[in-house]
């Protein structure tokens, strides 16, 4: 009898066992190939859209479209450009990094704002905490670059929607500046807290002066 019961709960161990392990494979690696898929529709699509005749900037995005690419140069070369979709609910995240409507748009005045999953969905955070003080974050649209520099690094909780404020961490302050936050889930696997990095705008220039990016985009 008491064979049988050790048995019987070795086998719902098992099955439990299997069962998370087939839940962490689709979650990390089955939604990150199809995120990836969607990914790349979506930036083929938006660089159609940019082809002549060229597109001016938006004033506002619609919810769900992608409106501008994000380059992170301290990923490596095999850090694809991101396409950023305006809204950040589940559907958008799912299509790649969100921006946080009623947040500042690339290169105003404000916080231009986005958040990203660190693991599956494409996991286009994912190495959000290997970003240091100084290194670029370069946003393009459809006529402009912005470079931004990393500033700050830190984990809050889930509700510290300050980081998200004009003037990042001072909801009360005026902005007069160009700020950018990126915002994950952290640690890795967990949404106990928010790994954010923030940045500020160093330059910004318009692709018909340099159509082959500024020399941040290279790591400079």
């Amino acid at each position: 009898m008491v064979r049988r019961i050790v048995s019987g709960v070795s086998q719902l161990l098992l099955t439990a066992g299997l069962v998370g392990f087939l839940f962490l494979v689709h979650q990390v690696y089955v939604t990150d190939w199809l995120s990836d898929r969607q990914q790349e529709r979506i930036v083929d699509d938006l660089r159609e859209e940019w082809v002549a005749p060229p597109v001016p900037d938006r004033e506002q995005p619609v919810l769900g479209d992608a409106f501008a690419f994000l380059h992170v140069p301290a990923f490596g070369a095999g850090w694809a450009p991101r396409a950023v979709v305006e809204g950040v609910d589940p559907d958008e995240l799912a299509e790649g990094p969100g921006h946080y409507p009623g947040s500042a748009l690339p290169g105003g005045i404000g916080n231009f704002s986005l958040a990203g999953h660190r693991v599956g969905q494409g996991s286009p955070f994912g190495e959000l905490d290997r970003l240091e003080d100084g290194d670029a974050l370069v946003v393009e649209t459809a006529d402009s670059w912005f470079t931004y520099r990393v500033t700050e690094q830190r984990v809050v909780s889930p509700t510290e929607v300050s980081v998200l404020a004009a003037v990042p961490g001072d909801p009360a302050a005026y902005a007069d500046d160009a700020y950018i936050t990126l915002t994950t889930c952290h640690p890795k696997f967990s949404n106990r807290e928010r790994l954010v990095v923030h940045g500020v705008l160093e330059a910004a220039v318009a692709k018909a002066d340099l159509p082959g990016g500024p020399p941040s985009l290279r790591g400079v």
